[in-house]
């Protein structure tokens, strides 16, 4: 089974890539002008195979189309380059509604009986196998790639956060020294964030991180791939382990692109 999966995301990476999908993630994904020339066709590759083997639906009126698929795709794909991911294997179908939606939550529990309230929100993550996506919001974080905020990046980091098990903000980590030095340089700066919060101090990180370690790492993931040169000045041991983590250099790239502009 493995070894015919492998073979089917072969011939799909190898396939021609669209002419209008270039133009689709050019645009909607900022951050792919900046890669190598190497990276933009493993990520074109990822887009394939996502696109493929994903489910997309259009929800509460959104007609689906190769341009949300291919920008959707796109931004799960960042997080994918140069590492031997599994593309979400819990992920099953991605659900892309218009505009922000609404979403029921559990405000409170009393003993055994729960309080049950209602959240507008641009983004979810279900650990069984779902993301749900406002396309407004993907467009707004592809308008401005140095605000720290991309809807798609952080559902996605969710879903990598959940592929070996609850969301934790421990995602599976195959490099070792990584996997044991990661708990301590999350878990202070995750502690610093909500003693600033707390203290209505001004963060580069937004605070909605210090709601729980899993949207920590989920913002954290936001600020890395959008405003990595700040991340790595204010928080230099955080975002050392997510560049090992990533296998990515994003400062490094955004350093690049500014010797020729």
């Amino acid at each position: 089974m493995f070894g015919l999966k492998k073979r089917r995301r072969n011939r799909l990476r190898s396939q021609p890539f669209p002419g209008n999908w270039l133009g689709f993630l050019e645009r909607g994904v900022p951050v792919y002008r900046r890669l190598s020339a190497a990276d933009q066709t493993e990520l074109r590759g990822h887009v394939q195979v996502l696109v493929a083997e994903k489910n997309f639906e259009g929800c509460g009126g959104l007609d689906m189309s190769d341009e949300i698929r291919v920008v959707v795709a796109g931004h799960a794909g960042i997080l994918l380059l140069h590492r031997s991911a599994d593309y979400y294997p819990r992920l099953d179908s991605i659900l892309v509604y218009p505009h922000a939606f609404v979403a029921e939550t559990t405000v409170e529990r009393l003993g055994p009986v729960a309080i049950r309230g209602e959240q507008v929100r641009a983004g979810e993550a279900w650990q069984r196998g779902v993301v749900i996506l406002a396309w407004d919001g993907v467009l707004r974080g592809a308008l401005n790639d140095r605000d720290g905020y991309n809807v798609a990046i952080h559902e996605f980091a969710h879903q990598l956060d959940m592929e070996n098990g609850a969301a934790d903000g421990y995602p599976a980590i195959r490099d070792r020294a990584l996997r044991t030095a990661w708990s301590g340089i999350f878990q202070r700066a995750y502690d610093q964030l909500k003693r600033d919060v707390t203290r209505r101090r001004r963060t580069l990180i937004d605070p909605y991180a210090a709601e729980s370690p899993a949207e920590f790492f989920a913002v954290v993931t936001e600020c890395f791939f959008e405003i990595p040169v700040r991340l790595q000045r204010r928080h230099p041991d955080l975002y050392e382990a997510l560049e090992r983590f990533y296998r990515q250099d994003p400062a490094g790239l955004v350093s690049s692109a500014n010797q020729y502009t």
